[in-house]
Formats: C-alpha cells, structure tokens, sequence
C-alpha cells in the first residue's frame, strides 16, 4: 500500500511539473505557421470576413447579428421585406469585412517576414502596426455597425426571440427582486 501511494505522488508530482513545464512554454508549436500570430483558422475567418467574436459587445446586448438573423429567419418568421434589408446588411458587412480581413491577413505576414528575414527596424514595425490598428477597427466597425443596423430592421419580439434562440434570454427576475430596468429596444420602420 505505502509503495502504491509513493507511485501516486511521484505521478503526481511529475504531472504538476509537465503543467508548469507547458505553461512557461504558450507558443510552442507555433514557430511552424505561415504567418506566425495568426493560426490557420485566423487567417481563414478574416479572409472570409468572419466576426470571431468582434461584435460581442453587440451580440450580447440584444443587437443580433445578420447573419444569424438570415440562418433563423423563418424562426423569426421575418417578413419579405426584411429580409431583403437584412441581406443588404449582411452584404454590406461582408464586403467591408473581407477586404479589410485579408489587408489584415497580409500585413501580418508582412510584419512576419520583416522579424523571419531580420529587417525588424522599429520605423517599419511602427507603421505595420498601426495600418493593422485601423485595418483591425475597419474591420469590427463593419460587424458592430451590422448588428446596430439590426435594431431598426426587427421588432422588439423578432429581438426578444433571436436572444432566447441564442440563449442569451436571462430567466426573467421577479419584480420584487429587480432594480435593473428592462432594456429599451427601438424599432425604426422604413
């Protein structure tokens, strides 16, 4: 039993080690991609305009999303004519995301091949970086400006739904328990 125990600890303890060992090491394995602050599916969901997240603060607030909004129209039972405003949005969204995701895709490989080549000079990074900073706020302008648009095109309900879709509704506080007010939606017609 004592010998088992002492295996346990020593496993253990190697375990813990191992743990410790990887975390001082976070971008191994990394060194070996074509562009190496970007992972694969980086560069594939910028070059496809992909939000990754982008329009959190959005999403999370109750401004849906087009491109959900399209996937779930029939569940948001949306008319004709919003979904044809909701397609403009979403191509709109598209296009300035795609070209500003792949500018973003090829300043990052330029910043990697001035640092891979040995031509780091700090006036050249300085510029990468900050045609990266506005090519970065082009590009989440485009995928928050969307899901502003959203607002004007849906209902409070059609809202409502889309977050309980998302899972995103809260379970309803009682009225008592309550000093937040409910959020107040505006629904704008064209």
């Amino acid at each position: 039993m004592k010998h088992s125990s002492t295996s346990c600890i020593r496993i253990l303890a190697l375990l813990g080690l191992a743990s410790a060992f990887a975390a001082d090491m976070p971008y191994a394995g990394q060194q070996t991609r074509a562009i190496k602050a970007l992972s694969d599916q980086e560069v594939s969901d910028y070059v496809e305009g992909r939000g990754m997240g982008s329009s959190k603060a959005a999403e999370l607030n109750h401004y849906p999303g087009p491109a959900h909004v399209l996937a779930d129209s029939s569940r948001l039972q949306l008319t004709d004519r919003q979904k044809a405003e909701t397609q403009s949005v979403f191509d709109a969204m598209s296009a300035v995301a795609k070209r500003s995701g792949a500018a973003i895709v090829a300043k990052e490989a330029e910043l990697d091949a001035l640092y891979a080549g040995g031509q780091a000079a700090p006036g050249a990074i300085k510029d990468l970086v900050t045609e990266l900073a506005r090519l970065q706020a082009e590009f989440r302008y485009a995928h928050l400006s969307a899901h502003l648009a959203m607002r004007t095109i849906l209902t409070p309900e059609q809202i409502s739904r889309y977050d309980e879709m998302r899972g995103y509704a809260a379970m309803a506080p009682s009225s008592s328990s309550s000093t937040e007010p409910a959020p107040a939606y505006q629904h704008v017609h064209h």
